[in-house]
């Protein structure tokens, strides 16, 4: 209405056929003619949006809008006033709405923007956890393997318009400094018969000014991430280009025309629960305890699963397996990739056979601490996943983290390390369920409770079973026996007298454990801290007593072991009196369970008889496990001599709600 000369009331609007017009808001009017063309009022506000369809091959006057002015009551317009257009396309965009393919999005807030949940958007990008396959800060080339290259999230960049213009242009394609440390784009050397790609952003660079335009350009660039989220890195990674008229006139400073965004999420460390199916378990081979390797091999074989072997690593003695190595996975719309997280390793050792000993495609990736100090907490022993499970109206797809630490401050108190445990917080889609497991000797939560799957679903059946260790429940068991007249049978007499003086322990009656006073004072305190312990579990997975199977097992305080007499303290910690049958390897149905060496009732073991009478009931075939020094002494647990990886789950992470 400002172009109008005066006395004009009306007016039509009209374009070439590359441009588009939204009229939406503007205001037709009146005419009593028949047959008379529709004008428009002029009146305020007034806006008319005017868009682009294609990006122009030339500044023409072909690309135009007309709009004509009218007086009252008159046919021709007085004036015609016209807006010469030149359409140039800068965009930037990627797999925005998670279909595996590069899309121009529809909506260019959208791209900006990343969003949870099953109707969100936003790119996704997977960390590099290839074995030794990561580029180093100084190199500026880097050749991927063709499976590599699907681990990359593909980024396009598309510059069109008139040459004469673009050749008075800057290009520059720029994220932060602090965001170029978590990832790096590269791209396709040119005329290049190998995957060989020019690092173009990254630590130590994040800008990249492109040659001069001498055309439009196309250009596919691929960004990996370097790095999970963690308590200082929130995921997200935002890529700009910006196009930049430069001034012939050097006093006169170069002009933004235009600026385009995309932001990535890097894909969080998944962790999988023991009731997920396994694949392939690991096996440390070299160890003196044939026994366990044997039925190991047989389960595996039994749920179809594949065997790997692992060198042993002497010093060790296979703890690491398990206790410093977690199987989890990462995952994006294009690709899924198991990988393992190395956490630090108490023995000062830079290298490690799993590393080596991993099968094709399996990712690694460690998490040291910052300080460079190790703890017994800070191992995958004291990290477990629950199933999936809904509390109070709450959805956990993925399951939730489970931690164990002290609960409150003293002197003796162990903890997780602060960056560990912010790092499971930060990977947002299995929200962390501290539980209290500094009571224990190990200090880790396997030592306690274990989740089976369960075959046959029943209504309101969670699909799994939490095993909890109950002291309370093996002296039941032991009251029935010594009631049944077999008070006299002992524990332990299948283990020779050099293995039982090895781990402390001696050949005891029924009737002798049930008279020891002490040993049921320590229990009872064990038993106050499981109860603890369930409590948390059933508020924070929405467990109902009916999900909770209470397993018989006897533990004893002891001083720390194989800890410098510096470290000593005076606090007595729980350890399992006999094998803990709560470390079991589950395979599906298939159960590994360490043979505890129960009394012997009529032939047979009446622990490993009431195992059976719980869990058989449910779809589990129990196999127990004979290897006495495996889990006592010398190793800790058996379950540090293996190591299992599971099936993903099939429930995608971005489509929740943290």
């Amino acid at each position: 209405n400002r172009c109008a000369p005066s006395k004009c009331t009306s007016f039509t609007i009209s374009s070439s056929p590359r441009i588009l017009l939204n009229l939406s808001h503007l205001v037709p009017a009146v005419t009593n003619k028949e047959g008379a063309s529709t004008r428009l009022l002029l009146c305020e506000p007034m806006d008319v949006l005017v868009m682009v369809k294609f990006p122009s091959s030339d500044i023409s006057k072909e690309d135009k809008v007309s709009v004509s002015y009218y007086q009252p009551d008159v046919k021709v317009p007085v004036a015609t006033a016209e807006l010469f257009l030149t359409g140039i396309e800068v965009s930037l965009d990627v797999d925005i709405y998670r279909s595996g393919q590069v899309q121009v999005a529809s909506d260019k807030w959208a791209k900006k923007n990343w969003a949870w949940g099953p109707s969100g958007w936003g790119a996704i990008l997977l960390v590099n956890c290839t074995p030794d396959g990561k580029a180093q800060d100084g190199d500026k080339t880097k050749v991927f393997l063709p499976e590599e290259i699907n681990n990359l999230s593909p980024m396009m960049l598309s510059v069109q318009g008139p040459t004469c213009f673009l050749k008075t242009c800057r290009l520059v394609l720029y994220t932060s400094k602090e965001e170029a440390k978590k990832a790096r784009v590269y791209r396709p050397q040119d005329h290049s018969d190998t995957f060989t790609f020019d690092l173009v952003l990254g630590p130590g660079c994040h800008t990249y000014t492109f040659p001069p335009l001498e055309s439009s350009l196309k250009e596919t660039f691929y960004v990996e991430a370097t790095e999970f989220p963690s308590a200082s890195f929130s995921g997200l990674i935002s890529y700009s280009v910006a196009l930049v008229e430069e001034s012939e006139n050097t006093l006169i400073p170069e002009t933004l025309m235009h600026k385009d965004m995309v932001v990535f999420r890097v894909a969080p460390c998944i962790f999988t629960p023991s009731t997920q199916m396994p694949l392939e378990i690991y096996l440390c081979r070299e160890l003196q305890v044939q026994g366990f390797v044997k039925t190991v091999t047989e389960l595996s074989e039994k749920s179809k699963s594949q065997v790997a072997s692992v060198y042993e690593d002497p010093n060790r003695l296979g703890r690491w397996l398990q206790d410093e190595m977690a199987f989890c996975y990462t995952q994006a719309p294009y690709k899924t990739i198991s990988l393992v997280l190395d956490t630090p390793r108490v023995s000062n050792l830079e290298e490690f056979p799993m590393k080596y000993s991993l099968s094709p495609g399996i990712g690694y990736v460690t998490r040291p601490t910052e300080d460079g100090k190790v703890i017994t907490m800070d191992s995958i022993g004291n990290l477990m996943v629950s199933p999936p499970v809904e509390v109070k109206g709450k959805e956990y797809p993925l399951g939730r983290i489970l931690i164990g630490g002290s609960f409150y401050p003293s002197k003796e108190a162990r903890d997780m390390r602060k960056d560990l445990r912010d790092f499971l917080y930060a990977q947002q889609v299995q929200a962390p369920v501290e539980l209290y497991s500094d009571w224990l000797m190990i200090g880790h939560m396997d030592q306690f409770m274990c989740f089976v799957p369960t075959q046959v679903k029943g209504e309101g059946d969670k699909g799994f079973r939490l095993l909890l260790a109950s002291p309370r429940s093996c002296y039941q068991l032991f009251q029935e026996k010594q009631e049944e007249g077999y008070g006299d049978m002992a524990l332990f007499e299948e283990v020779r007298e050099d293995q039982l003086l090895s781990n402390g322990r001696e050949a005891t009656t029924i009737n002798q454990l049930l008279d020891d006073d002490d040993m049921r004072k320590q229990n009872d305190y064990v038993e106050k801290c499981i109860n603890l312990n369930r409590d948390i579990l059933k508020r924070e997975l929405g467990l109902l007593e009916r999900d909770i199977i209470h397993i018989p097992q006897l533990f004893c305080l002891e001083q720390l072991s194989n800890v410098p007499a510096t470290e000593q303290t005076e606090k007595l910690y729980a350890r399992p009196y006999f094998p803990n049958l709560l470390q079991m390897i589950v395979m599906g149905k298939h159960l590994g369970i360490p043979k505890p060496f129960g009394p012997q009732i009529k032939g047979t073991c009446c622990l490993e008889k009431r195992i059976c009478q719980l869990l058989e009931p449910l779809g589990f075939k129990c196999t127990f496990i004979n290897d006495f020094d495996c889990y006592m002494t010398e190793i800790g647990d058996f379950c540090a001599c293996a190591n299992v990886r599971r099936v993903p789950f099939a429930y995608k992470w971005w489509k929740m709600m943290p």
